[in-house]
């Protein structure tokens, strides 16, 4: 019979082995930032936004090359970081037709690093003040997985938002897929042996069904153009979810990407830029 020491170190092994948004589980510190975009030859700043009330700081890095006055933000998955989006801020199409910014999220990155906001509503609240702080207008939202809903909720939020793509987003509440392995985070015998991003991500995963419930009704208020990109044979987040958006969001565009994942925002910009690129020049041009 096997102690009980082996199925922890047996649940930890699996947990560190599973694939999906946590192969972005690492962070990049500020000067390993600066270091990788002077490499790039890309000028590159990081700010803090701070809320007090919350004790609460935001890491935020932009490029500000460009001369157009559209913004494009993006919200990474979880566990993930700003990071996760490099080659999107560094790629020279981007750099030259909008301003862009990708942000940690609350618990992420070095945004409170381990401290979990679970609510998807609270979070795209303070990503609105963030917006109003740094006073951007003509916001593209872009968030992958996790991000996918908060940057929709962002455009219920603040009308600086003036379209939405989400990638592989998990934005369902009657299909949001367990994984198991998250339970690991959730046991307090097994807590402790998880990677703190893991343990924020288990936390979110926890209650996401939830907390997509609680804000499910608002979404025919999202009247700007919103672009959902799946991939269909996505395993993490069901290709379903589609069907949804389908349903709720009253100006919406579905692009399937054939053969793909769940990993297509950082694993194929080859196919993410173009589709975003042509969203762009839809959303201004029309």
């Amino acid at each position: 019979m096997k102690s009980a020491a082996f199925y922890i170190l047996l649940g930890f092994s699996i947990l560190n082995g599973f694939t999906s948004c946590t192969v972005l589980q690492w962070r990049s510190n500020d000067a390993e930032i600066q270091a990788y975009f002077a490499e790039k030859e890309i000028p590159t700043e990081i700010s803090y936004f701070e809320i007090d009330s919350m004790d609460l700081k935001i890491r935020v890095q932009h490029i500000k090359q460009s001369k157009s006055d559209i913004n494009i933000i993006f919200f990474h998955g979880s566990p993930s970081s700003l990071s996760a989006w490099n080659g999107y801020l560094n790629d020279t199409a981007f750099v030259k037709k909008a301003r862009i910014h990708a942000v940690d999220r609350p618990g992420y990155g070095y945004s409170n690093f381990g401290d979990a906001m679970t609510s998807i509503d609270t979070q795209a609240k303070v990503m609105s003040n963030l917006l109003d702080h740094y006073d951007l207008e003509n916001v593209i939202a872009i968030g992958s997985s996790y991000g996918g809903p908060l940057a929709a909720r962002l455009a219920y939020e603040n009308p600086r938002v003036k379209g939405v793509v989400m990638i592989s987003p998990a934005i369902d509440p009657n299909n949001e897929k367990k994984i198991w392995q998250s339970k690991f985070t959730q046991w307090w015998i097994t807590r402790w042996l998880c990677p703190t991003g893991y343990r924020v991500a288990g936390d979110e995963k926890t209650v996401h069904a939830q907390e997509l419930a609680l804000i499910a009704n608002d979404w025919s208020a999202v009247t700007v153009p919103v672009l959902h990109i799946h991939g269909d044979i996505d395993d993490i987040v069901p290709y379903e979810n589609i069907q949804y958006t389908k349903e709720v969001f009253p100006d919406i565009e579905i692009i399937t990407t054939p053969n793909t994942g769940h990993e297509i925002a950082w694993g194929r910009p080859d196919l993410m830029k173009p589709l975003i690129l042509k969203f762009m020049e839809k959303v201004f041009l029309e």
